[in-house]
């Protein structure tokens, strides 16, 4: 069965559009303007003005205006748009750099995902989906990023606490500065570095993929140097300690 939308959610954001195009505007306006009861009118406000969207401008009378909370949401998406261009243009340039793959992959609730891809241009190539799921316990990716998580995270992510051994591998990966694994595909090899937000914090990891036979260990050290610089050129600030 349908889930119906709410019709008092849709008359405050009707209300809330009509502040906003006729700033500052009373309720009586208002309520003229839109063909709406007064009260009706009056109740969205409140609730407008509760939730910081709207604050009354006291003149002569009561008058609405809208507060500066949706230019801050309007800043925050132009600026995660901004972030989204900066990656694939940094991965373009680690394909073009590496003859791989470039990936950027991030968490997605209880999930790893792929997010964002450069292909290569090599005729045999890796080519991942958007939004395909990374192993955690496998992927060069978790392996990089799960030791800067908290333990609950690391437990979510892995579907349970991570054994000693398994422990062991993410410090041995977190002090190299980077993973590589062929665990997820046999015929194809990923090396992944970690990036972090400006408070430490770790927000996804790039990566390349390519197939196994070219990119053997011999390789690995220089690969692993290039994805890391591209990882500390997204990145806005330095590691913090999993809490």
């Amino acid at each position: 069965m349908a889930v119906k939308g709410s019709s008092t959610a849709a008359r405050v954001l009707v209300v809330f559009e009509a502040v906003a195009a006729n700033q500052p505007v009373g309720v009586a306006a208002l309520s003229r303007m839109l063909g709406m009861d007064k009260s009706a009118v009056q109740r969205a406000l409140v609730t407008l003005s509760e939730q910081g969207w709207i604050q009354a401008r006291e003149d002569q009378m009561t008058r609405w205006e809208t507060t500066v909370r949706i230019l801050n949401i309007a800043h925050s998406s132009r600026a995660k748009a901004d972030l989204r261009h900066t990656i694939q243009s940094v991965l373009e340039q680690l394909a073009a750099q590496t003859g791989e793959t470039a990936i950027f992959n991030e968490a997605d609730g209880p999930r790893l995902v792929v997010s964002q891809v450069a292909e290569s241009h090599q005729p045999l190539r890796m080519a991942p989906s958007i939004g395909a799921l990374v192993p955690a316990r496998d992927s060069a990716t978790g392996r990089i990023l799960l030791p800067y998580l908290s333990e609950a995270r690391q437990e979510e992510l892995l579907g349970g606490p991570p054994d000693a051994a398994f422990r062991a591998l993410l410090d041995a990966c977190r002090a190299r500065g980077f993973a590589a694994s062929s665990d997820v595909n046999a015929p194809a090899m990923t090396i992944a570095a970690p990036v972090f937000d400006v408070d430490g914090r770790p927000i996804g990891a790039v990566a390349i993929s390519g197939p196994a036979e070219r990119m053997q260990p011999d390789s690995h050290p220089r690969l692993a140097e290039q994805v890391c610089q591209a990882a500390k050129l997204l990145s806005g600030g330095a590691p913090r300690a999993a809490g």
